[in-house]
């Protein structure tokens, strides 16, 4: 799954990296952002792909009538988006949500108490880059506040996630430069899931100090 990301950027590193502006409020984001906190976090809608505002991690489907759902829709399933009736009236609402990377613990036994730590990037020189998400627009009844808020979509994990994340063989939706636009466009679901899309990516042991491009 994906429960942590670094969504530190500039107005600036947005422009560069994915040629939108920012307009919103002062942003600073955090190295290390917990979806747990339901934070806000850069992302690029599907009818807006010029500009990136701040959406609220944690979908708040339309008919929910308070927030605390969010605990439970920080991440949504590519395979079963149809199924879940708080994620499928969003299928066609398709957000990016702007990170430079993400965190993932490996298990070293059977009951996780010793983990390893990962840092987890797109394989782009360090750049930003998108993770694919679904978003919808809710209204608070009580204090009339219209909120924007996002899942991170999640596939089967490939051969370097799958070492890493060896709980749960997931990873999220990372998408290469190319296949920004194919996501906002409403492309079949299933052009995006492992193993009929593959990110190349990168990790970092973080416990072990050490440079890894890949665990094989």
């Amino acid at each position: 799954m994906c429960y942590y990301v670094s969504n530190q950027l500039t107005r600036k590193e947005m422009k560069d990296a994915f040629g939108v502006a920012y307009e919103g409020p002062e942003f600073q984001g955090s190295d290390f952002t917990n979806g747990f906190s339901f934070p806000k976090t850069p992302v690029i809608l599907d009818n807006r792909p010029d500009e990136a505002i701040l959406g609220d991690w944690g979908l708040i489907p339309t008919w929910a009538k308070d927030r605390n759902l969010q605990k439970s829709t920080l991440n949504a399933r590519i395979d079963t988006l149809p199924e879940k009736p708080s994620f499928r009236d969003s299928i066609s609402s398709r957000c990016l949500v702007l990170v430079k990377g993400f965190y993932e613990w490996k298990w070293l036994d059977g009951k996780g108490k010793m983990k390893e730590k990962y840092y987890i990037q797109l394989n782009n020189g360090g750049q930003p880059f998108a993770l694919g998400g679904i978003y919808n627009i809710w209204k608070d009844e009580e204090t009339q506040e219209t909120l924007t808020s996002f899942s991170i979509v999640t596939s089967n994990a490939n051969e370097l996630m799958s070492e890493i994340h060896n709980t749960k063989d997931r990873m999220p939706l990372v998408l290469a430069k190319e296949a920004e636009e194919a996501w906002l466009s409403e492309r079949a679901l299933e052009h995006f899931a492992f193993p009929n899309y593959n990110p190349d990516l990168i990790a970092v042991n973080l416990d072990a100090g050490s440079f890894q491009p890949t665990l094989f």
